[in-house]
């Protein structure tokens, strides 16, 4: 079987102008959405400029040499130096909302994969205060700070922190085994505990290229029982106009209305009439080779969840079980009992077999609000699933991506200890001739699996 990770798609307003409803392909349509939809900008600043040397992930501090030399503000191929200057906006993020909110207190920062993020215990933070924000960051970095790198013991860092009443970073020391520490300033003005590396000066920071998104809760430590705080995303690359958030409002594709829970999509005439010609792709890519297609409930009796194991495994992600008739009922989490019932309707005869079915089909997980994003993490998604020979499953996931302009993507066989289908599935992957990551004891609980991991057009890559 094959788990595709969930994904959205960033847009553009050119293909609200394909005749969709009029073609009679409807592969031409949908390819040339999907070039609009993944392409992405090679806009990148050329200003911004940061301390490499040799291309190599290095503090300009962290090493008596030749004054590195200055270079512009990496593409999307020099990942390294990228996340160098997302990390420093992290902490000149930080240094900026302790300085306008003066009781907030800080706890982590890191760079992710499209951006970065700071948590802060303080009160709720709002767009207006999130504006004032962006302002003080640009003219801090405008200041052309200089980040200077300390190094001591734990007891003199215990000391600083326990001054500044930061409890957050006492239990983040208490879990460095290094000693000594290292502290980052950020001119004479503030401090953060921290490995590094970072640019030598805020000014070598383009401000154009450096935007604050939104605003999130998350719990400390992902523990729900935990405080809860208030994240700040942002991004060091121009996204902004291309955030997929922004453009479900501005085209009309979709929206997630607080008075029907978060995390729950409601698809406008507009999104729909696009989501139908994507899905119809799906459909007929299946339907040539000789899949059948299923619909099959959105809920069934609780114990059919617990005979497979997904409220066992899954059960911090599944919503309250409803009472029918002195029955408990749970919201479809998975697609595959649903398919074993069918399968098991009636008996089968060898000729039958491979049987070949797929569907879309709308499953529903718990989310903490914390961790809600638009399109990218939500409480109720369409799942691809299944039933057929591996191989051509690959086959089949190749071409649906290729037809999205996806090329590029990260493949791990998460093996378990049940050796027949470990093997099935890396002689299948072996015969497709796709280099691929082996993950041991990474399976899910039912079996080994296939992971294709995308990155996003906002990502760079």
């Amino acid at each position: 079987m094959l788990i595709l990770q969930r994904m959205a798609m960033a847009t553009s307003s050119s293909f609200l102008s394909i005749p969709l409803l009029k073609t009679s392909s409807l592969l031409s349509p949908v390819k040339h959405c999907a070039s609009s939809l993944i392409s992405t900008s090679s806009a990148m600043a050329t200003e911004a400029q940061i301390s490499t040397q040799a291309d190599k992930l290095k503090d300009a501090q962290m090493e008596v040499a030749d004054k590195p030399e200055k270079v512009v503000l990496p593409t999307n191929e020099s990942s390294e130096s990228l996340i160098t200057i997302r990390h420093t906006c992290a902490h000149v993020m930080a240094m900026t909302v302790q300085k306008l909110f003066p009781d907030a207190k800080v706890t982590i920062g890191p760079c992710i994969e499209n951006g970065f993020y700071y948590d802060f215990d303080m009160e709720p933070l709002t767009d207006k205060q999130l504006k004032r924000i962006k302002k003080e960051k640009d003219r801090i970095i405008g200041r052309n700070l200089p980040l200077i790198r300390e190094e001591v013991s734990r007891d003199e860092a215990h000391k600083r922190i326990t001054a500044l009443n930061e409890p957050y970073k006492l239990e983040i020391l208490d879990s460095i085994k290094e000693d000594p520490v290292t502290i980052y300033h950020i001119g004479d003005e503030w401090w953060d505990l921290c490995a590094g590396p970072h640019v030598e000066k805020t000014g070598n920071i383009n401000r154009k290229v450096v935007e604050l998104e939104s605003i999130a809760g998350a719990y400390w430590r992902g523990d729900e029982k935990k405080p809860m705080l208030q994240r700040i995303y942002g991004t060091a690359w121009e996204t902004k106009r291309r955030d997929h958030r922004r453009l479900g409002q501005v085209l009309d594709l979709f929206s997630i209305q607080n008075d029907a829970g978060g995390g729950l999509v409601f698809w406008h005439p507009k999104g729909a009439i696009v989501r139908h010609v994507m899905e119809d792709l799906w459909k007929k890519i299946h339907i040539e080779p000789g899949y059948d297609l299923l619909y099959t409930p959105h809920v069934a009796k609780a114990n059919l969840w617990q005979i497979s194991g997904h409220l066992d495994y899954y059960k911090e992600n599944v919503y309250d079980q409803m009472n029918v008739e002195d029955e408990l009922y749970q919201l479809r989490l998975m697609n595959c009992p649903f398919h074993i019932l069918v399968y098991k309707r009636k008996p089968h005869s060898y000729h039958e077999f491979p049987i070949q079915v797929a569907e879309l089909g709308a499953v529903y997980r718990y989310e903490l609000s914390g961790s809600l994003h638009g399109l990218f993490r939500v409480r109720g998604f369409t799942q691809v699933w299944y039933q057929r020979c591996i191989r051509v499953v690959l086959d089949l996931t190749e071409e649906l991506l290729l037809q999205f302009g996806f090329n590029k993507y990260e493949v791990k066989s998460l093996y378990e200890a049940r050796e027949s289908s470990t093997s099935a599935l890396r002689d299948a992957l072996d015969d497709k001739g796709w280099s691929y990551q082996i993950d041991e004891g990474g399976g899910a609980f039912y079996g080994p699996k296939i992971d294709l991991k995308l990155r996003m057009p906002l990502e760079g890559r």
